[in-house]
């Protein structure tokens, strides 16, 4: 049996993608994801690989740009702020299919924010990181473990697809330690890409990887092969983990280092006779539509809980699609709900649920308020704030 180590998550990231086949990274420093750059400078030199420092994120997701187009595994590591300047190169691979893990460590924001872990940055991910037609595959684990679990995985899938790839983690995850069995490293050979840029020797016709499209007619073409590979991804792909659903009459989502604290306070309520559960989303882009919408049926209502202002309810909604009553509950700003804050969302909404006969059926004004606003949930605002409410 493999060993344990105590590792921080931004480590066994790094750690992981190693034993995944990466021997090049390309970032920039910034809190608090530096860990990860760290190690892979003291862990790449080591194997034969190159750790490339750049002079801004701009000029480091180029040189993954580049890196991918030689047909080689490549990383890239940041947070919020230094994604956002990593946005048109992400595009630029997006338009030119290649392939890449790109780690995101969530701090708070807008601008510069704060160092504290945040899931402020959902909609970035999930809504095209980039302007144009486009997505890319994200991936949000809730522990370390899963955090070194989940990076073979995203490499893998981005190979497959010819799609950049986003861990979409956040400082709580990526500062804290716990016990990690590592995966073990890569013996098998690397899946051939006949597309890259790797030599022809006059044996074959020349391969070009580029986004420009001057021609209308062949950028529609392009976009709509790209969407038939994003279908089959989110027919393929999506990942949730059911906690104690099959009862359940109020039914949480929640992902990352959320989850962690939903799980917990589904516990708690679970010991006074509310039948709560937990769906936690493992992909958010693919969304698991197929998990909510297998709940919908012995769930009166859906509750989000997010450390944002409320971005994956959005999805929630999509996926519930008025069907029953979706509520939120959250903080922002870096601030953690504990575990008894959600305790308590939980029986409001249990108690909105009991006044308006939740296994009902939303009817077509769905929105309405159903009595559960006070102190941070609501029906038709759907905003949370911290203590005192909206």
């Amino acid at each position: 049996m493999a060993e344990k180590v105590l590792m921080k998550g931004n480590e066994a990231l790094a750690e992981a993608a190693v034993r995944a086949g990466c021997k090049l990274f390309f970032g920039y420093p910034i809190t608090p994801q530096t860990e990860l750059a760290a190690y892979m400078s003291r862990r790449l030199p080591k194997i034969g690989g190159t750790y490339l420092q750049a002079e801004s994120e701009v000029a480091a997701i180029n040189m993954v740009y580049g890196a991918s187009a030689a047909g080689v595994r490549v990383m890239t590591s940041s947070s919020s702020p230094g994604i956002s300047l990593k946005q048109e190169g992400i595009s630029y691979m997006i338009g030119a299919d290649l392939p890449a893990l790109i780690i995101n460590v969530q701090r708070g924001g807008p601008g510069l924010g704060s160092i504290q872990g945040s899931q402020a940055d959902y909609w970035q991910a999930t809504r095209a990181t980039g302007h144009g037609d486009g997505h890319i595959v994200v991936f949000a684990p809730s522990t370390v473990q899963e955090m070194a679990d989940l990076v073979a995985l995203a490499f893998d899938i981005g190979d497959k697809f010819r799609t950049p790839v986003m861990i979409l983690a956040d400082g709580l995850l990526g500062q804290m330690m716990e016990p990690v069995v590592l995966p073990e490293a890569l013996e098998a050979e690397l899946p051939e890409k006949p597309w890259a840029l790797f030599g022809h020797e006059n044996k074959r016709m020349k391969n070009i990887v580029n986004s420009m499209h001057l021609d209308a007619q062949e950028l529609e073409d392009s976009i709509l092969e790209r969407y038939q590979r994003y279908a089959e991804i989110q027919a393929t792909e999506q990942r949730a983990e059911c906690y104690l659903t099959d009862d359940a009459d109020i039914t949480l989502v929640a992902y990352g280092a959320a989850s962690r604290v939903v799980r917990s306070a589904v516990n708690i309520v679970r010991a006074e006779g509310i039948k709560a559960g937990l769906i936690r989303p493992i992909t958010l882009w693919p969304f698991c539509v197929q998990a909510i919408q297998a709940q919908i049926s012995t769930s009166s209502s859906f509750l989000a809980v997010e450390l944002s202002m409320g971005q994956m309810v959005d999805d929630l909604r999509l996926a519930v699609n008025g069907r029953r009553e979706v509520h939120f509950f959250g903080h922002t700003g870096g601030i953690v709900p504990t575990p008894a804050e959600v305790a308590e969302a939980i029986r409001r909404v249990a108690l909105a649920d009991a006044t308006t006969g939740g296994a009902a059926l939303v009817a077509a004004t769905a929105g309405a308020a159903t009595g559960g606003a006070a102190q941070g949930v609501t029906a038709q605002t759907d905003v949370a704030l911290t203590e005192g409410g909206a």
